[in-house]
């Protein structure tokens, strides 16, 4: 038996879609458990390309069961598109679980997150939000107006919670933003359809994932997002609305934290990050585009171009001890090839003239930060073909131990290509 937790390190798009993949074949069950679709994994598998937002990518392997969590926010519009897609390439879903307790995305959360973002835009203080209705959806949450999954597939009780609840947002979108109301009656037939369509999904995750612990199986918990967007240990206000970190995603999944044994962390050979808010390592040059393009560095989820920068080991090593990182995998080392010199952020230099090793605590203090670069060799080898550690040319093999030097945790993984295939294991 094993439980292992794998989670971003940086800002996102550390391409953890693929070491979940991986991770998922060894697994007998996944548990995503927090964040929603604003969220995207993309997995290359035998020549094919699935983009998900919702479903762990264990669904690529039959017989593992996967499960979306009591923490997550589902948009069940998105889900179900999501299952259609999937089904075109052969894909079932006779293992997916839902927790009956996630909260579920309804219209009027896209449509205030849109119209939140336009009003603070008015004043330059917009977030960056993806637009999918995430933050007021976790706002109901925890205001406790949320609508569930349960109501969702229980029509009545759905009918009765949605006019409630929809009745007092139709007043914000109107009265405070201007916007136009929505049709209840109309959200109400769609999505009561869609609950009839979930209903067979429905199971208490927590429950299911105990058994797995319990017949001594694998289970892998998946979390979407990173480190450095966490709402409590992020880059606020710049970050989602929920805890991307191990504890959060123990939480979300219901699975006691002492069960745990390893946790992945994901980070790229080098650092993006997509939205508003301070990014040190930053590049603005030639370098930057380079990396972005050969990097596709373009969101999944909205096809938004990513800022681009050097390797921060300071907010690698915030991870590490935010998660308690027992493994580390480093991906998209092949998008560095051809850069002349590689830069490595060990430390900040404030304005003040000190010296830092670790994460500020606040947005103004990063703000105020500068890095300090350590240089390196780069190297112009197509690596995208390697498969071992002893077939990588010299120069990335003394990229990556610098890099686990200076993170102190062990390099476990390395990722040279999209493919499943093209992970080195160390």
């Amino acid at each position: 038996m094993s439980v292992n937790v794998i989670i971003g390190t940086q800002w996102g798009d550390e391409a953890k879609g693929k070491t979940i993949d991986i991770l998922s074949a060894k697994s007998d069950a996944v548990i995503r458990a927090q964040g929603g679709n604003n969220a995207g994994h993309t997995v290359v598998a035998d020549g094919v390309t699935y983009k998900l937002n919702l479903i762990p990518s264990g669904i690529l392997h039959k017989g593992t069961l996967c499960m979306l969590g009591a923490g997550m926010v589902i948009d069940p519009r998105v889900l179900v598109t999501e299952m259609e897609k999937l089904s075109s390439y052969g894909i079932t879903f006779e293992n997916l679980k839902i927790d009956p307790r996630a909260h579920i995305v309804l219209p009027w959360h896209t449509e205030l997150d849109r119209l939140s973002e336009a009003y603070r835009s008015k004043s330059n203080s917009s977030i960056g939000t993806t637009g999918r209705g995430i933050g007021p959806c976790y706002a109901d949450k925890y205001e406790r107006c949320g609508l569930r999954m349960y109501d969702l597939t229980h029509p009545d009780v759905f009918r009765e919670k949605a006019l409630a609840t929809g009745e007092l947002k139709n007043l914000f979108i109107e009265k405070v933003y201007g916007g136009k109301a929505l049709d209840l009656e109309a959200i109400i037939a769609e999505y009561t359809d869609i609950g009839k369509k979930l209903l067979p999904y429905i199971d208490d995750v927590s429950v299911l994932a105990e058994k797995v612990i319990k017949d001594g199986k694998t289970l892998l918990l998946e979390g979407a997002q990173a480190t450095l967007l966490d709402i409590d240990f992020g880059t606020y206000p710049y970050v989602t609305s929920s805890h991307p970190i191990s504890a959060g995603v123990c939480n979300g999944a219901g699975v006691a934290p002492n069960v745990v044994d390893k946790v992945y962390g994901v980070a790229k050979a080098y650092t993006t990050r997509v939205g508003e808010g301070p990014f040190p390592t930053e590049l603005f040059d030639e370098t930057g585009d380079y990396i972005r393009n050969k990097g596709a560095e373009f969101g999944t989820t909205t096809g938004r171009p990513r800022r681009t920068g050097w390797f921060d080991a300071v907010i690698v090593r915030h991870a590490v001890r935010l998660n308690g990182i027992t493994d580390l995998v480093i991906g998209k080392l092949d998008t560095l090839a051809g850069i002349d010199t590689l830069k490595i952020c060990t430390s900040y230099r404030r304005s003040d003239g000190s010296i830092i090793d670790y994460f500020p605590s606040v947005l103004e203090e990063l703000a105020d930060c500068t890095p300090i670069y350590e240089e390196f060799c780069g190297f112009d080898d197509d690596i995208t073909g390697c498969r071992t550690w002893e077939e990588l040319p010299q120069v990335c093999k003394d990229y990556i131990m610098k890099l686990q030097g200076l993170i102190g945790t062990k390099v476990s993984m390395v990722g040279v290509g999209p493919d499943r295939l093209q992970q080195i294991e160390i």
